[in-house]
């Protein structure tokens, strides 16, 4: 597993995961947040509106939801580290922008606590049922990361990376946690999270040398181009439209393929940075839970209830959800016989499992009426899929649905 930044010395908090996300994103150099109260995220947007100004940041409460991410990105192109939160029908409407923010590659941290759906759904109630909108949400062809915690803690650890990963690679980057999480309230060590941040944030590549030369997605062999610090004197022209190296719009074929392709695979060369997951006692195990955030937190006691029962359970919890830790997941699953998936959806992280595992039998436990998965209900599950008398084999393969 890559390791996943800690804070410094110690300093004990009992808070929210919410809460957590405020602190992050200051320790990180947030100093921007354009947003709209929605449940269940409104609790980041409070604890911003009073942590910003004491480290000279600035809080907007804008008009809706896409004036708060069109905010956020104007603010990123002059300079400043910017975020907005917001939950699943916020989300949507903060598609298209988000895929302009990744074509024109303007960092960006957008985190979305996901509730029941869809429309309006279920305010106050969990759900895991954004996954694929995550990645998929806008159109068109477009690179996007997307972290998900599972503690508090991690929450303000993926938030601090969240804007690391943004910076360094000149992308948006989605914060996904669902609204047990987000409002679990836990007494943790974050060190010093208070106002004035932490002094290694990481700082996106800025333009230096010649003026007259700088063309703005011009790159070098990290894939990452040079953006222009407002006030240097370099000209940038920013375009959601198909442009080449100088930034300027084009409909050349060779010039679009070469660009766009360049964008597509720019994560590829710095997976190192980018993917983060927890293996736990997946080495001999006969069958895997693959989850994330409060069904994961099941998952966990599920393990222990399996071994204590003599069926060997594993869990991979992908902690960066896109790009999708495939080659992790295939060794973590290596040995098993089946692979389990208990979400709070009808069917999206089971699908991309089954997808980067192919034949494998995968199968899974959907549930969407509000209502978390249980340890005991997965542990059953799990238990159920192994012939615990050596004599069989896993169960047959496919996606098994449950409410």
């Amino acid at each position: 597993m890559n390791a996943i930044e800690t804070a410094p010395a110690a300093s004990m908090q009992l808070i929210s995961g919410n809460h957590a996300c405020a602190l992050g994103a200051i320790a990180a150099g947030c100093r921007f947040f354009a947003g709209y109260p929605i449940t269940p995220s409104s609790e980041i947007a409070e604890r911003l509106s009073r942590g910003l100004p004491e480290v000279d940041g600035v809080f907007v409460q804008m008009e809706d939801e896409i004036a708060s991410i069109a905010a956020v990105i104007g603010a990123s192109m002059g300079g400043v580290k910017a975020m907005t939160a917001t939950s699943g029908p916020g989300f949507s409407l903060k598609q298209e922008n988000l895929g302009y923010a990744a074509g024109a590659e303007i960092p960006c941290v957008i985190v979305n606590v996901m509730r029941g759906g869809p429309s309006t759904g279920m305010p106050t109630r969990p759900a895991q049922g954004d996954i694929m909108q995550a990645r998929w949400g806008s159109h068109g062809d477009y690179p996007i990361i997307a972290l998900a915690p599972a503690s508090v803690r991690e929450i303000y650890t993926e938030t601090i990376r969240a804007f690391d990963l943004s910076e360094t690679l000149r992308t948006p980057v989605v914060l996904l946690y669902d609204q047990v999480i987000a409002q679990l309230t836990e007494t943790v060590e974050l060190g010093d999270a208070g106002a004035r941040g932490r002094a290694a944030a990481a700082e996106r590549k800025w333009a230096s040398g010649p003026r007259e030369s700088y063309r703005p997605y011009a790159v070098d062999e990290d894939g990452i181009p040079a953006m222009s610090r407002p006030g240097a004197g370099y000209r940038v022209h920013t375009t959601g439209l198909n442009h080449a190296e100088d930034g300027f719009p084009t409909q050349n074929p060779e010039a679009v393929a070469r660009n766009l392709g360049r964008l597509l695979a720019k994560f590829e060369r710095h997976r190192d940075l980018i993917d983060s997951w927890q293996a736990l006692a997946c080495e001999d195990a006969e069958v895997v839970i693959v989850s994330i955030g409060i069904s994961a937190r099941a998952a966990i006691r599920a393990v222990a209830m399996c071994r204590a029962r003599g069926v060997r359970a594993g869990l991979f919890r992908p902690v960066t959800l896109w790009p999708f830790p495939q080659a992790a997941l295939r060794e973590a699953t290596a040995g098993a016989r089946a692979v389990l998936v208990p979400e709070l959806n009808a069917g999206q992280l089971s699908l991309e499992v089954q997808r980067i595992l192919g034949d494998r039998p995968v199968d899974a436990i959907h549930r969407y009426n509000g209502e978390p998965i249980t340890p005991a209900e997965i542990a059953e599950r799990a238990s159920s899929l192994i012939d615990t008398t050596g004599a069989g084999s896993a169960k047959a393969p496919g996606v098994r649905r449950a409410r």
